[in-house]
């Protein structure tokens, strides 16, 4: 039998803790064909975290908390949109543009985003 004097925590000073990893957050939700379109691009990577606002309330108070908060959703309220997806980049910057997160915006051509309204859904 092995005999320690140490308590517990008592090693927690000794404990390397990982590198936290940064990622680029996206909420967004399946139903949305632009968040669809990004996630595809996203797949398996994982510089990027795919957060479903449908999937959790604490996704959607999140997601809320951002649009309520920040001046990159003016726009987007004002036209009707949601705001997603949304990207939150690893600086903490705030976008509705896909390519400021590395990605493409889905091409016009595939048809209207949905709206609050239902529109383009």
């Amino acid at each position: 039998m092995i005999k320690t004097n140490c308590t517990p925590g008592a090693m927690a000073g000794h404990v390397r803790s990982m590198p936290r990893r940064n990622v680029i957050k996206i909420y967004g939700m399946p139903t949305c064909k632009d968040c669809e379109y990004v996630e595809r691009q996203v797949k398996g990577n994982p510089g990027y975290e795919i957060i479903d606002i449908g999937k959790h309330v604490k996704n959607l108070k999140a997601f809320l908390n951002l649009r309520d908060n920040n001046a990159a959703f003016e726009a987007a309220k004002k036209h009707g949109a949601a705001g997603i997806p949304c990207f939150v980049l690893e600086n903490g910057t705030v976008t509705l543009v896909p390519e400021e997160a590395g990605l493409q915006s889905r091409p016009a051509d595939e048809g209207e985003s949905c709206g609050i309204d239902g529109n383009g859904c």
